[in-house]
């Protein structure tokens, strides 16, 4: 198992940037594909980002793509997401995750979020 705990949620003005970070404890980090998720108010948890236990893959949302940069730091045990070019649909509480492989379906430790604001 892995412990996640989320940092740098905030509010931001529309077109503005951001960067979540998300430190982990355990073992099993370094072998652990992580993620982020986030969930808007009413609407169900929905795939941001991926990224490799080795760190050479990434995979991104359509919605996000271009925007969003995942990154991890083996090292530090910490995952990031910088998040640039912010839209009010960008609104949510996103959380980390790790997990066996970056298909979504297969994380299975979560933290416990971190709000994010867009403001218009």
């Amino acid at each position: 198992q892995v412990q996640l705990v989320e940092t740098g949620g905030g509010t931001v003005q529309a077109g503005g940037s951001l960067t979540l970070s998300c430190a982990a404890s355990g073992r099993a980090f370094r072998r652990s594909a992580m993620g982020w998720f986030r969930q808007a108010p009413g609407k169900e948890r929905e795939f941001v980002a991926a990224i490799s236990w080795t760190g050479s893959s990434t995979y991104y949302a359509n919605s996000v793509k271009g925007r969003f940069t995942i990154s991890r730091d083996n090292a530090k045990n910490t995952v990031s997401l910088q998040m640039n070019s912010l839209k009010p649909d960008d609104t949510a509480v996103y959380f980390c995750a790790a997990g066996g492989d970056p298909r979504p379906s297969k994380f299975d430790s979560w933290g416990q979020g971190t709000q994010v604001t867009v403001s218009s």
